[in-house]
């Protein structure tokens, strides 16, 4: 599997996001309790070496079952988080962007994961973030804070997500971020001023959303006639299509599936045994 530097590792381009692992809307315990454990021990085992997880999923819940699953991790694993969100007794999901309730969010990661530092932590942004009084705060104090939390030891790595071009400029020049999470897709390359600005710094790239947005009536990547012909041609499934032109789109795409399921992570992880052909890439181009 080819790789990509994570900061000052070079990592396998295709990972684990452990979203799914959770109960519905990302909250409470898993549906499989075993599956879950046994997923994540199988992803470790076919190659993926950096796992992207949050607190805030759960909440504590992925977090709690990858220190169940992998505990004492492997030397070469690198685990991602993220700050600035938190739920409330019913799931919503809420802003959390204050300097202080960075600090607390990393140190809570720190406790259920039981480490000492995080390979990487990624600022989480909130674009309406205004419309909640106590959580307008400017970006330089949020990066600041972060900063203080790398130089502390407590974060090896800092990542930015949801963020927009000129905020992930911010973020290169004040925090030297080593990675960007945004929404992107064959379907929804709208932030491809992004993707190039990282490709530019050397910067690792994490899509989110990369068969197309979750949420009902947008455009999924795996119902494209074209996609799902490509699939056929080649004897895939169109998710594996999906994934497999976004490692082919840019050598600094990461790209962190997530699955509660054992088969659809044995799907995932061969993505990078996909070989597409021009004419292949040519006719999903042709998709967009």
């Amino acid at each position: 599997m080819n790789t990509f530097p994570l900061g000052s590792v070079d990592v396998n381009r295709i990972g684990f996001g452990a979203m799914q692992l959770p109960g519905q809307r990302v909250f409470g315990p898993p549906r499989n309790h075993e599956e879950a454990i046994a997923v994540l021990r199988r992803a470790v085992e076919l190659g993926a070496n950096h796992i992207d997880t949050a607190q805030f999923y759960g909440p504590e819940v992925a977090n709690e079952l990858i220190r169940e699953a992998l505990y004492p991790y492997p030397d070469d694993l690198v685990l991602a988080s993220k700050v600035g969100a938190t739920r409330d007794e019913k799931g919503a999901w809420l802003p959390a962007q204050r300097p202080e309730q960075l600090r607390s969010a990393v140190e809570d990661n720190l406790r259920t994961l039981h480490v000492d530092h995080l390979g990487v932590v990624n600022l989480r942004l909130h674009p309406d973030d205004d419309s909640v009084p106590d959580q307008s705060v400017s970006l330089e104090d949020q990066l600041s804070e972060m900063v203080s939390l790398r130089n502390e030891g407590k974060i090896t790595n800092i990542g930015i997500s949801t963020a927009s071009t000129a905020q992930v400029e911010t973020a290169i020049a004040q925090a030297g971020i080593v990675c960007v999470q945004n929404a992107f897709s064959l379907l929804d390359q709208s932030d491809i001023a992004t993707l190039e600005l990282c490709q530019q710094h050397g910067i690792a790239y994490v899509p989110y959303f990369p068969l197309g947005s979750a949420f009902p009536g947008m455009p999924k990547v795996t119902e494209n006639a074209t996609v799902q012909a490509v699939a056929a041609r080649i004897g895939v499934t169109a998710a594996q299509v999906g994934l497999a032109w976004l490692l082919n789109r840019s050598d600094n795409i990461l790209l962190i599936p997530g699955t509660s399921s054992l088969k659809h992570l044995e799907e995932n992880m061969n993505v990078a045994d996909i070989l597409l052909s021009p004419e292949d890439i040519a006719d999903l181009n042709k998709a967009v």
